[in-house]
């Protein structure tokens, strides 16, 4: 087994949860809002607002999985990052535990867009959060729920960053405007795969991530279908479109693993995220 994938499995494993977990800030329990609940880990010190990652969990976690000690919100939190960790809902009738509707055709058991504002605005209020500096991932499903909150109100947070997790179909027509998203996935992913596959005997099917990216194109201007830029100097092979409208960002990153987030994603996602102001 690589590195890489070593440490997609390992941080699998760290997103489903674990014991010592942080809750609401210092305080062991959840924070509540009117529509849910989640956690945040916050860094030791801040200079004025904090930014930070909200990150949504897949089929089965919790928002402990993201702020755990040991987990990759210590990389952020030693950045000036907070980890935000909402829950998702049990699911009627699903023996995949907690999740998201997220899906637009299927039965929705919260308004998750509504949740996830309620979430944000309350930690600004309550811990001093940047409310302009939210980053919205996730992975999996989490990562789908992303993507789907990203092309209905681009302006909902400051960018996106779905790992493992795009569309399903039917794909979305358009989308509300431009964004600033990172799209990561697995080359062998067999759980999401980039084409998609079909589930519940065919009644549902998984959406094609290359059929995303071109949504996101079209949505940002890119003036070409290709990408202007690329690097595999490193773990992650990366595909940049740069020739786009002005005040957008669309990157496409590919790593050798499966479903799984890559060691590393958060370095590379937050050295994103901070090259976007510069």
């Amino acid at each position: 087994m690589s590195q890489i994938t070593k440490g997609a499995a390992a941080l699998c494993l760290t997103l489903l949860g674990s014991t010592a977990q942080a809750g609401c800030g210092p305080d062991p329990d959840p924070c509540d809002v009117p529509l849910g609940t989640y956690h945040i880990a916050l860094p030791d010190t801040a200079n004025g607002p904090i930014p930070a990652l909200m990150f949504l969990h897949g089929a089965g976690g919790s928002g402990t999985g993201s702020t755990r000690s040991g987990g990759m919100a210590d990389n952020l939190n030693s950045r000036g990052y907070a980890v935000i960790g909402p829950n998702g809902l049990q699911r009627e009738n699903s023996r995949f535990g907690p999740g998201w509707s997220f899906h637009p055709d299927r039965p929705q058991q919260r308004d998750e867009m509504a949740f996830l504002l309620q979430v944000a605005e309350d930690a600004a209020s309550r811990f001093g959060v940047d409310r302009d500096a939210i980053v919205l991932g996730g992975f999996s499903i989490g990562g789908s729920m992303t993507s789907y909150i990203a092309c209905d109100d681009p302006t909902a947070f400051a960018a996106y960053a779905p790992v493992g997790g795009s569309f399903w179909r039917p794909h979305p027509v358009d989308c509300a405007g431009p964004v600033q998203l990172l799209h990561t996935h697995g080359w062998k992913d067999k759980t999401v795969p980039l084409e998609g596959r079909p589930l519940g005997n065919g009644t549902i099917l998984q959406g094609d991530v290359w059929h995303a990216m071109g949504l996101w194109r079209a949505e940002n201007g890119c003036d070409g279908l290709r990408a202007d830029a690329f690097d595999t100097s490193g773990d992650f092979w990366v595909r940049i479109w740069e020739e786009c409208d002005a005040g957008t960002a669309l990157e496409f990153v590919l790593h050798p693993g499966g479903h799984g987030i890559p060691r590393g994603w958060s370095t590379y996602m937050l050295d994103w995220f901070e090259a976007l102001s510069d």
